[in-house]
């Protein structure tokens, strides 16, 4: 085995990172049916766009964008403020990068 080649922090993590991510999203599902359209749309979209990297936010802010308008234009209320959600949440991950770089 190459020794600059990265190894698990203990045999299994990477198989407990699997559940814990599994068992994250099984939660969210489990939220987001309780709720109606509309803001389990909105909820979905900010918890995923928390979690895209800076890099990539102004990308993700504008397909917020036009799945808002869209979505309102098509009245689909879970397109619609999923969109605005995402763009909520790539301005709230931009801002975060941007005062700690």
């Amino acid at each position: 085995m190459d020794k600059s080649a990265k190894r698990e922090p203990f045999p299994g993590a990477y198989y407990v990172g699997l559940i814990i991510t599994l068992a994250l999203l099984l939660l969210m599902i489990v939220i987001a049916s309780a709720l109606p359209p509309g803001p389990a749309g909105a909820f979905f979209a900010f918890v995923l766009g928390l979690t895209v990297n800076p890099k990539y936010a102004p990308a993700f802010a504008t397909a917020g964008l036009i799945a808002a308008v869209l979505g309102f234009a098509g009245r689909e209320p879970m397109v619609a403020w999923g969109g605005v959600a995402l763009v909520l949440a790539q301005a709230l991950v931009y801002l975060w990068h941007r005062r700690g770089s």
